[in-house]
């Protein structure tokens, strides 16, 4: 693909963003719809966190679940009568075709009666049954060691990758989840993740801290 897909959203399309996603599904209700599918998928980013450390810590302006990016058709049939837009660098594409879903790595679960956003799907990369990082195609670990479930069973993405991926930006809601969640690491979890930012963001500023 030449130039990246799909429209490139407005300063105030942007804006509005967090009132469309106001009233997006919780994790409960996420694994409620996707029972007995046959698809590995677990929630990701600031919501797996939480369910990590067992209770919400903060709001959150969406949630994000992980699938294999070649299960996504079988993830996307569990919610008929919903429309999926693709969404990458500030662009979003309606109705997209696979040739934009192959360039784009997000797809935003859209109500068409209200255009509210309720759902992002990241479509990961992976060979079978092994995960592939998208920041750094050499880390490859299998979907067994990395998916970890709450009592009541959602499943949910391994705390020290959520924070390898929060560790690009760092953003204030980030720095707060890399410490509330550091104290809840097990020392095996804390070198696993260290020796992660060593290869995929070498001399990063958490590194100190998980040495500690």
């Amino acid at each position: 693909m030449d130039h990246p897909p799909g429209v490139k959203l407005s300063a105030a399309e942007l804006d509005a963003l967090p009132a469309r996603w106001a009233s997006c599904w919780t994790p409960a209700e996420v694994a409620r719809r996707l029972t007995g599918i046959g698809s590995t998928w677990c929630v990701a980013a600031g919501w797996a966190l939480d369910l990590f450390r067992g209770k919400q810590t903060r709001a959150h302006g969406d949630i994000e679940i992980a699938v294999p990016a070649a299960d996504f058709a079988e993830v996307s049939a569990r919610f008929p009568g919903y429309a999926f837009d693709a969404v990458g660098s500030g662009r979003i594409c309606v109705d997209p075709t696979p040739d934009v879903l192959a360039a784009t790595h997000q797809t935003w679960l859209r109500d068409p009666a209200t255009g509210d956003y309720l759902l992002d799907v990241f479509r990961e990369p992976h060979d079978g049954d092994t995960w592939i990082c998208r920041r750094d195609p050499t880390v490859r670990l299998p979907y067994r060691e990395i998916i970890r479930h709450t009592p009541d069973g959602i499943p949910y993405l391994a705390p020290e990758l959520v924070l390898l991926f929060k560790a690009k930006h760092a953003r204030p809601k980030d720095q707060a989840d890399f410490d509330g969640t550091v104290p809840h690491l097990s020392p095996d979890q804390r070198s696993n993740l260290a020796g992660l930012l060593a290869r995929v963001h070498p001399g990063h500023q958490w590194t100190a801290r998980l040495q500690r």
